[in-house]
This record gives structure tokens, C-alpha cells and sequence, in this order.
């Protein structure tokens, strides 16, 4: 894939600590990130997204004006930054708390301190993200697959359909929740599905149930990538039949990996 490297990268950072964004802002340049702009609220952010339209916003979650999960919804909801990756840097670690940023969708969440490793990581999945699709396809092209995505982020759909279309997957239909999913099960064949879990109407698990007692499509692969703490939650996916299951926000290599496992059966 082709695409903007780490010594081309704009981010933005959003902290309304000059210390803490001081650490950030070296963190960043020992990276090889060369341009960090640096914001102390959520408004001045705004301002410089439409002004500098950098390539990462790096932010806290908690700022003068509002929350980082305000700032990431309201850019999911914008015309010029809804597909900008968005990591969250917090020592928040309360799943309600983080829940909003994960649902509006994000690259990473790191906690402070972070290690480099951790900042590494997350700055590969922002460039993944960046990067563009393959333009002679990717190696499974050949065989022509139809995934249904089913997320009621239109963030995270988008998000997985460029990991798929990286392998070369480019037949993806999308679904908001599990009750639109099944009426698109019902009339066209898939060859796998990847889903979330927490759903308006008919959440993931309750998908993958129908799908296993009630489909006639009821040996297809799902691929479930989800934010759910919860291990009870998570036992009961499991017991369902999903055929893995990846963390959200989730590295781009991951996905792919489960999906050539998937595959490969």
C-alpha cells in the first residue's frame, strides 16, 4: 500500500497541560514525526482542524470545554474530518468513561504515562488507516469475496472496509445493527461476516445467534470486533459461535491476520 510516511505526518495535539503536551510533542518528534501543532481546548482544536487539517488529532480526554469523546463525535459529524484518525491519550481508564471515544472510533487509547511501544503502535495504525488501498488489488482479490460489515459506527465500517480492501476485498456491504444485518443475510450469500457488539435493536451477540440457529447461511465465519469489557459478555460471544474475536480500537495487521484465518479455515 501507498501512502503518507511517518516523516510527512501533521498532528495535532489536544492537552490543555503545556507540560503534558510537552511530553507529548517529544514523544511524537523522537518518532519521526516532524510537524506537531498543539491545542489547549477542544475549540481552539476545531479551529486549527479547518485551518491546518492535520493527518492525526492526539488528544486528552479531558478539556476545558469539553470531553475528548465531544471532540472525536463532533469530527465524526463534520464534512472535512470525519475519517481523520483520533487517538486518545488518558489515565482514565473507567469503561464508561472511554466507551463514547471507542464507539466514535479511534486508532488507539494510551494510557499516561505511555511507553514508545505503545505510542509506536499506535502510530502504525493511524498510518495503516492513511494509507491507500492497493490499486491492483490485494492477494485475495482472486477470489472474490462478499463480507458483510455490520457496525453502527460509519466510522469503524469505513474503517474495516479499507483493512479488507487492502487484502483485496472490495465486495462489502454494511449493516447498522444486527436486525438490518439479517434482512441482508437473507437475501444474499456471504462468504464471512465481521460485526460489533454493542448495537441499537440487535447487538452482536444476539446476530450471531440468530445467525447459528435460524440462517440458512448458519455456518458463516464471523469476525467480531468489539470494545466489551465485560468477560461474562464476552463468555457468552464465544459460546455463541463467533469464529474470533478482535479488540476495538483494534491494529489494522490484527484484522487482517483474523481475516486470512478466517479464510484459510
Amino acid at each position: 500500500m501507498s501512502g503518507i510516511g511517518i516523516d510527512e505526518l501533521v498532528v495535532l495535539v489536544v492537552e490543555p497541560s503545556p507540560m503534558q503536551r510537552r511530553i507529548i510533542r517529544n514523544a511524537l518528534r523522537n518518532n519521526g514525526v516532524p510537524t506537531v501543532l498543539e491545542s489547549g481546548s477542544a475549540g481552539e482544536a476545531l479551529d486549527a482542524l479547518d485551518a491546518e487539517a492535520p493527518d492525526l488529532v492526539v488528544s486528552s480526554l479531558y478539556l476545558p470545554d469539553m470531553t475528548g469523546a465531544e471532540l472525536v463525535q463532533h469530527m465524526r459529524e463534520s464534512q472535512g474530518h470525519a475519517d481523520t484518525p483520533f487517538l486518545l491519550i488518558s489515565s482514565e481508564t473507567r469503561f464508561p468513561f472511554l466507551e463514547a471515544v471507542r464507539q466514535a472510533g479511534v486508532v488507539g487509547i494510551l494510557p499516561k504515562p505511555f511507553s514508545d511501544a505503545q505510542l509506536c503502535t499506535a502510530l502504525a495504525a493511524a498510518l495503516d488507516l492513511l494509507s491507500e488501498a492497493p490499486e491492483h488489488g490485494g492477494e485475495l482479490e482472486d477470489q472474490a469475496l462478499r463480507v458483510l460489515v455490520v457496525d453502527d459506527s460509519p466510522f469503524s465500517s469505513r474503517h474495516i472496509a479499507r483493512v479488507l480492501a487492502s487484502l483485496g476485498i472490495t465486495r462489502v456491504d454494511q449493516a447498522q445493527d444486527g436486525v438490518q444485518a439479517l434482512e441482508l443475510i437473507e437475501s444474499r450469500l456471504y462468504d464471512f461476516v465481521v460485526t460489533d457488539y454493542n448495537m441499537p435493536r440487535m447487538d452482536g451477540r444476539e446476530l450471531i445467534e440468530h445467525i447459528r440457529q435460524n440462517s440458512t447461511q448458519s455456518s458463516l465465519p464471523i469476525l467480531m470486533v468489539t470494545s466489551e469489557a465485560n468477560e461474562n459478555r464476552l463468555a457468552a460471544v464465544q459460546q455463541s459461535g463467533v469464529s474470533a474475536i478482535c479488540d476495538k480500537p483494534f491494529e489494522p495487521a490484527m484484522v487482517r491476520k483474523l481475516v486470512r484465518r478466517i479464510i484459510a479455515g
